[in-house]
């Protein structure tokens, strides 16, 4: 059997940001669970690599390709409760780039991973360090990190199962399935 046809969904730039983001917080969460100070400097610039990727993709997110674009997979209330309601029927919309669900949840994640990085800058400031309640506010926000990203692989293995194609790998490749009449660009 032929191959289905590929399109270009991802850029690099997007590949790149992304893959950043996601090992600048897992080595965050596995530095800040060593002992204390062990690994501190580790912690401090994988924390402000994974801010540097968010604001980059953020800026990308309005100068980027077309599935870039926050106009592109940021959608509304209404939106995102109609593809909820189509997923728990099991007959929600292929998307090619972001389903309204993923984009919210790229959202939830970039938010949560800015606020680690302004979190754990705060603490090292003379202004604030050593401050109980910004220590608890970081490690808290560590927790929900952790669960958004369960959430989100989560996401990505019931949508790549569900519509039959490797979303892991087109994060690698840039490239999906091409569309076909029923799905949504």
């Amino acid at each position: 059997m032929a191959e289905a046809a590929r399109v270009r969904v991802w850029d690099a730039l997007v590949r790149v940001l992304h893959w950043t983001l996601a090992g600048a917080v897992a080595t965050c969460w596995i530095s800040g669970h060593w002992p204390p100070n062990a690994f501190d400097a580790v912690h401090h610039t994988a924390g402000y690599v994974a801010g540097a990727a968010v604001v980059l993709r953020l800026a990308w997110g309005f100068a980027g390709s077309r599935h870039a674009r926050l106009e592109q997979f940021v959608r509304g209330p209404r939106a995102v409760l109609a593809y909820a309601r189509a997923l728990r029927a099991r007959r929600e919309p292929r998307h090619l780039g972001h389903n309204p669900l993923g984009g919210w949840m790229v959202l939830l994640l970039w938010g949560a991973a800015a606020a680690l990085t302004l979190s754990g800058w705060l603490y090292t400031t003379d202004w604030l360090w050593g401050y109980e309640w910004l220590s608890d506010l970081h490690a808290a926000l560590a927790w929900l990190i952790a669960t958004l990203v369960v959430g989100h692989l989560g996401g990505v293995a019931v949508t790549s199962w569900r519509h039959r194609e490797n979303l892991v790998a087109a994060m690698f490749s840039g490239r999906k399935r091409a569309p076909s009449a029923d799905d949504i660009d």
